[in-house]
């Protein structure tokens, strides 16, 4: 593998100035993590505030529970035993469970959440483990509920796997049967081209999908299956044994829940007036917590002591809401703003992995943590990666094209080479024919207005007809030019397809499987070798 740093803007503002300039936005976010001492500082101040998080024994063992169940590996318990040991910390990055683990940013953020641990455990000579915090709470499933493939005739393909009930609930709570699983297999051995890896890639899969009631469980075995021998943690969010362990950081967030609800105005008050983007809707009243009732995910609003959903489904006083709390915490669960809180009232965060568009809501969250008496931990960004294969990249230099100018100026190039081509330099002849066309025809017709106010009209109507045929003309024309150059128009398509899907990085859409089947089962295991850099700038892997 060839490493190669490139420019790929990826980032709000916000989130750019964190990476390049953290002194404009130092206000919003903890220590920089660049600093010389902010390791050890975030370190001290986690050995000093123990009694803020759960008691660490009862975390490790709901913990285990979890993973002998779906990430049953001897690293993984040596993680959860250090992280029983008081002075241990956590290196934390979490996503929403994709089906088929979802698009590469996934496999990219476990790859920073280990590898900034270990680089974390070299400098501090103390254990760091990571954790990755499956967000199985979340209720959005069509955000989750697909992934895309490469076809073999370099289109665009979608695997989608359609919830029964159409109920807005957890993922982790909604349920996927066996034939739907074994449909989302039968999809992926289609889409999947033939290669010495398929039919054990299949296996794999199949193994991760067999006997999972959810797509967070499907999702963590094969997490698992990649990462567990590196001593990855997994945790969903959605556990119910982790969910009685928060019952006193929910009746924080409730008890304290207008406070809360002031510190994330203003903070997004002051983001804005420094002219950057609110990245989360900070709702009026918004109380940032959800409750379950009869399968459905609430968003909790706050009048005064009061709390329900917009549309009254559910209304309970702060008493009543902190009773249930304890009589059934698995209806609870946080929002986006929440999250953040729970996390490091759980954790030992030294620091956590966040991708672009994270590290600007976290900007929302920062008064909330002084609010609680907690510190923001060391917010890390996710490394990010572009895969370009032998083949893509000599048709890169062909073309003469950059990694850049894929991404900013590929449709201008390429129309440039297109014309490059064009041997009877059709646009300018036809450009020219009109303008020849036109100053003959016009006066002709502004004579025949004057013998006859009638024939003005009908002229102009004759000219703008005979104008456009000559634009249909020059429109065949350029597709008998595209149809002279078909394949190697082919070849920028594939370019495009291969590195900037339907307008995206290609990191936010295909997935993992499309490239463990063209390179190898051990193509994790080769990305993780590459050198880990916390700088947020994006790199190419040329394979």
């Amino acid at each position: 593998m060839n490493i190669v740093p490139e420019p790929l803007s990826l980032a709000s503002r916000l989130a750019q100035d964190y990476i390049h300039h953290f002194d404009r936005v130092s206000g919003f976010y903890g220590e920089d993590y660049r600093g010389e001492h902010s390791y050890a500082e975030r370190v001290q101040w986690l050995d000093l505030s123990e009694d803020k998080r759960i008691q660490r024994k009862a975390l490790a063992d709901c913990l285990r529970t979890y993973n002998q169940k779906h990430n049953d590996h001897p690293a993984v318990h040596k993680s959860l035993q250090l992280l029983e040991q008081p002075g241990t910390v956590t290196m934390v990055g979490g996503q929403q469970s994709g089906l088929f683990t979802g698009p590469l940013l996934v496999i990219y953020k476990a790859i920073t959440v280990i590898q900034a641990a270990r680089e974390a455990e070299e400098r501090l000579n103390r254990p760091v483990v990571p954790v990755f915090w499956i967000a199985g709470e979340d209720h959005d499933w069509d955000e989750v509920n697909h992934t895309y493939f490469l076809s073999q005739d370099q289109q665009l393909s979608k695997i989608k796997l359609d919830a029964k009930d159409g109920l807005r609930t957890s993922v982790s709570y909604t349920d996927v049967a066996e034939e739907d699983w074994n449909a989302m297999l039968t999809a992926l051995q289609t889409q999947l081209a033939d290669s010495e890896y398929k039919a054990d890639l299949l296996k794999i899969a199949k193994e991760s999908l067999h006997g999972s009631a959810w797509l967070s469980e499907a999702f963590a075995k094969l997490i698992s299956c990649m990462f567990g021998k590196y001593g990855l943690i997994l945790l969903d969010s959605a556990d119910p044994g982790l969910r009685a362990l928060e019952v006193p950081i929910f009746e924080s967030l409730i008890t304290r829940n207008e406070t809360l609800g002031l510190s994330y105005h203003q903070a997004a008050r002051d983001i804005a007036g420094l002219g950057y983007e609110v990245q989360a809707d900070v709702s009026e009243n918004g109380a940032n917590l959800f409750y379950l009732h009869e399968g459905r995910r609430l968003l909790l609003y706050r009048e005064g002591h009061v709390f329900s959903d917009r549309k009254g489904i559910v209304k309970l006083t702060e008493e009543e809401l902190l009773r249930d709390l304890h009589q059934h915490p698995e209806r609870f669960s946080n929002n986006v703003l929440t999250r953040p809180i729970m996390q490091d009232s759980l954790l030992p965060v030294l620091g956590t992995i966040l991708g672009p568009g994270e590290i600007s809501y976290w900007a929302i969250t920062r008064y909330a943590f002084s609010d609680l008496g907690l510190q923001m931990p060391l917010i890390i960004p996710r490394m990010s990666f572009s895969i370009v294969d032998g083949t893509v990249h000599k048709l890169m230099e062909k073309y003469g094209l950059s990694f850049e100018d894929v991404q900013l100026r590929l449709s201008e190039k390429r129309e440039a080479w297109l014309a490059s081509k064009d041997e009877l330099n059709l646009e300018e002849r036809f450009s020219q024919t009109r303008e020849q066309f036109e100053a003959l025809y016009q006066p002709l017709i502004e004579d025949l207005g004057k013998m006859q106010s009638g024939l003005l009209k009908l002229g102009l109507t004759n000219k703008d007809k005979i104008l456009e045929q000559m634009d249909y003309l020059l429109s065949k024309s350029r597709n008998a030019l595209e149809q002279q150059h078909e394949a190697a128009l082919a070849q920028w398509k594939r370019i495009e397809q291969t590195l900037l899907p339907e307008g995206k990085p290609q990191e936010r859409v295909y997935n993992i499987l499309e490239y463990m089947n063209r390179y190898g089962l051990n193509l994790v295991d080769r990305l993780m070798e590459i050198p880990y850099v916390a700088s947020g700038i994006h790199r190419v892997v040329y394979v």
